[in-house]
């Protein structure tokens, strides 16, 4: 893998989990200790849920197998958890592990993010794995941001003074 190419990867990689992270942020500034844990039907999940589930999902695909640590991760217990810690706890929670797979990454050379390991039932390079933390991490985020705005009821500002209808420069 080429070293620019590696370096890009990561800084981008590292950027868009900040953004997630920060997104998840501001809907959590937003919410009550009630509305992280309420489910509007039995198919879906609490906000609260999907925070627990993300901590998961990045340590199980990011810092147990880039580090080749021991999986110790019990997924079904993160959709059954009802009211495991209060919304500072659980986004304290998600930063903490947020910090520590961006660690990984920052330490996984070319040779890591290349080889192949399998993580529950699918077998990926590295970059495998820290391609589907960023767009597992999007996704939920997304989630979190629909659910936040049908609790609220207004735009949550992610992009406030940025002006997104600029054309693409070369």
């Amino acid at each position: 893998m080429d070293n620019q190419f590696h370096k890009e990867f990561v800084k981008h990689a590292l950027y868009r989990m900040d953004e997630n992270l920060r997104m998840i942020g501001i809907c959590m500034n937003q919410l009550t200790e009630e509305e992280i844990w309420m489910k509007p039907n039995d198919s879906t999940n609490s906000i609260g849920n999907l925070l627990l589930h993300l901590c998961g999902n990045i340590t199980q695909y990011a810092i147990s197998s880039l580090d080749h640590r021991p999986d110790h991760r019990k997924r079904d217990k993160e959709f059954s958890s009802r009211h495991e810690g209060d919304k500072a706890q659980l986004l304290a929670r998600l930063e903490q592990v947020v910090k520590e797979a961006q660690k990984v990454l920052k330490q996984s050379d070319e040779k890591n993010l290349i080889n192949t390991r399998q993580v529950q039932a699918y077998t990926f390079s590295g970059i495998g794995n820290v391609m589907h933390v960023v767009e597992h991490f999007s996704y939920h985020t997304g989630q979190i941001a629909l659910w936040t705005k049908l609790l609220q009821n207004k735009d949550l500002g992610f992009y406030d003074g940025v002006d997104l209808n600029n054309k693409n420069k070369d």
